[in-house]
């Protein structure tokens, strides 16, 4: 599906920018009309609750990224995208893309196939909060996704996990002894 995805976002009109870290793409509060393909680098979504940000999802290379609900709904954004690293980021324009869906409808599977990913991967993170430790979830990270822990700031991680600095130092300690 990502090659399809690859070549759907191919036929659209795209900008590419190269960003520092710490550069905002949405802030909370604006709504979404951009969908970014990560190229190079990373981004996390993140919201802010009373005053402490907490990390909902990163997007590594070859990933999409948009606050979506935003995006789809036209609505005020709950959530601020930022880049983490220097990124490389394809820059899509809503009317671009809508103008492509009203154009292609037989490309509808392939959107709504991406949809259902996203709507999986926001219940496995969900889950993943409810059941399991956060030794739990550090563990699935390093198995899942190795990338993010060997090149993410760790004080991201620990706010994606849900837990303190020093917690996820406890954590991995434990983890390194074992």
């Amino acid at each position: 599906m990502k090659s399809d995805l690859r070549q759907i976002l191919s036929l659209i009109p795209s900008e590419t920018f190269c960003l520092a870290a710490k550069t905002t793409l949405l802030s909370a509060g604006e709504t979404a009309t951009k969908v970014y393909f990560i190229k190079e680098g990373c981004v996390r979504l993140w919201y802010n609750n009373d005053g402490k940000d907490i990390t909902c999802q990163f997007f590594m290379p070859g990933s999409m990224v948009a606050s979506f609900e935003s995006f789809s709904k036209e609505n005020p954004s709950e959530f601020t995208i930022e880049t983490i690293l220097p990124t490389t980021v394809e820059v899509y324009d809503k009317k671009d893309i809508e103008e492509y869906r009203l154009s292609h409808p037989e490309q509808l599977d392939i959107a709504l196939n991406f949809a259902l990913d996203r709507a999986n991967n926001y219940i496995h993170l969900f889950l993943s909060r409810i059941k399991d430790t956060p030794q739990q979830r550090y563990k699935d990270l390093l198995e899942q996704a190795p990338e993010i822990v060997a090149s993410i700031p760790q004080h991201y991680i620990a706010s994606y996990l849900g837990i303190t600095p020093v917690s996820l130092s406890r954590i991995r300690k434990r983890i390194s002894q074992k």
